[in-house]
């Protein structure tokens, strides 16, 4: 189960890199490497993953209830991810696969802390999870 677990984060490591690569080329015009923007992105989203407080029972970040990333790079990030993953279906199509089976997988509760909690819906409010953050990690 071991060897299963840290596929399972090799291939969302993987996943990001593709989908960082496709942008690269498509938005920056990069044909060989990235340029140093993409790679400053694809640094900190690897840091970002091997520092997971879940582990190998990471769920996908859109889902997660930690907000490991700044909200800077959280915002570059989802350019990528809203740019690459619908080609992502024709480029790498097991990925793409993978990461579609990956975003059904429910965050697990971080210990003494409640992970999503469900407002109660009135009258003109939208159903929305409220999200736990913890602290910024210092370097």
């Amino acid at each position: 189960m071991v060897e299963r677990a840290s596929s399972r984060l090799l291939r969302e490591e993987r996943t990001v890199a593709v989908m960082v690569r496709t942008y690269c080329a498509g938005v920056h015009g990069s044909r060989v490497g990235l340029c140093a923007e993409c790679t400053e992105l694809l640094a900190y989203a690897r840091q970002r993953v091997a520092r997971c407080p879940f582990g190998a029972n990471k769920p996908t970040c859109a889902k997660c209830v930690v907000h490991c990333f700044r909200k800077d790079m959280r915002a570059r990030i989802r350019a990528v991810m809203r740019y690459a993953g619908p080609r992502m279906l024709f480029r790498h199509p097991v990925l793409a696969f993978f990461h579609l089976l990956d975003r059904r997988r429910s965050a697990p509760h971080l210990r003494g802390m409640q992970a999503v909690t469900e407002p109660k819906r009135g009258a003109g409010q939208e159903a929305s999870a409220h999200r736990v953050a913890l602290p910024e990690e210092s370097a």
